[in-house]
């Protein structure tokens, strides 16, 4: 583990990033830690991300990486974690001795909150959107057990890599046009997990039916916290995790690699959430 009080830096990349809430949690964890440790947010885009890596000093030990970062950073790493090389989603980098280590903590975020919110055991899945949040996901319902997913795209054509990376985690995956499906939710999928990716701002027109699809919802935003399929689900009792576990679960895997703590201070994590 990393002396406490040694002086290190950490931060979060990506474009736009001034909504990001990853200084809240990992500034609680530092301090909850012991650890006199700096960790802001950058604005960094893809074409510049290797410049800034590249100009990092020593003091620095970490970054998070957000939109549109997570397929570009690979190529900047020493090692790269398998799963998150099969995925071409990276979210974490963290200096070693041999250089830049390459992590996806999204997977385990996805898996760990499904987990905390009491999930019972879940073997089908439907997953609204395809890009790279849709391929962790899938990643995570793997580890979660669920042997088959439904996969509702905007675009058929961009989610079609989603079918052999399913085969290969042992997940059958089926894909459907998510403005193809019939009006009122007649022949809509069901399963016992329902994962949506897509912004906020995009599922006004389908939140009521998607969220009667499971009798668990699970939306990767947190930004608002309250999003329509979230607010959907709630009106009919279903279990709902909402973006910020994501955040929160995410964020405390990478304040383990990064700080080479045993855990994260999940408590004053989430109190940092709440203030």
């Amino acid at each position: 583990m990393t002396t406490p009080g040694a002086a290190s830096r950490c931060g979060v990349l990506g474009e736009p990033i001034g909504h990001s809430l990853s200084p809240v949690l990992h500034r609680a964890a530092y301090a909850a830690l012991g650890l006199d440790w700096e960790y802001d947010a950058y604005r960094v885009n893809a074409d510049e991300l290797t410049a800034f890596v590249g100009g990092l000093g020593a003091s620095w030990r970490g970054l998070s990486l957000t939109r549109p970062l997570k397929q570009v950073a690979a190529g900047l790493c020493d090692t790269v974690e398998p799963l998150a090389r099969r995925l071409n989603s990276v979210n974490t980098l963290v200096r070693t001795a041999a250089g830049w280590s390459g992590h996806n903590t999204d997977i385990g975020g996805c898996v760990d909150a499904v987990r905390a919110a009491g999930v019972p055991h879940v073997t089908t899945g439907v997953i609204v959107g395809a890009g790279a949040t849709a391929a962790s996901g899938l990643a995570a319902m793997a580890e979660l057990g669920v042997a088959r997913v439904e996969v509702l795209a905007r675009s058929v054509e961009r989610a079609g890599g989603l079918i052999p990376l399913g085969e290969g985690l042992g997940i059958e995956v089926r894909l459907r046009a998510l403005e193809d499906l019939p009006s009122g939710g007649e022949g809509a999928p069901r399963a016992d997990l329902l994962l949506s990716t897509i912004p906020a701002a995009a599922q006004q027109p389908w939140a009521g039916f998607l969220a009667a699809m499971a009798d668990v919802v699970f939306d990767v935003n947190y930004e608002p916290r309250v999003t329509p399929v979230i607010e959907a689900a709630g009106k009919r009792d279903a279990l709902v995790v909402p973006g910020v576990d994501l955040l929160l679960h995410q964020a405390a895997r990478q304040v383990v690699l990064m700080t080479g703590s045993n855990v994260a201070p999940l408590s004053a994590m989430r109190d940092a959430l709440d203030q």
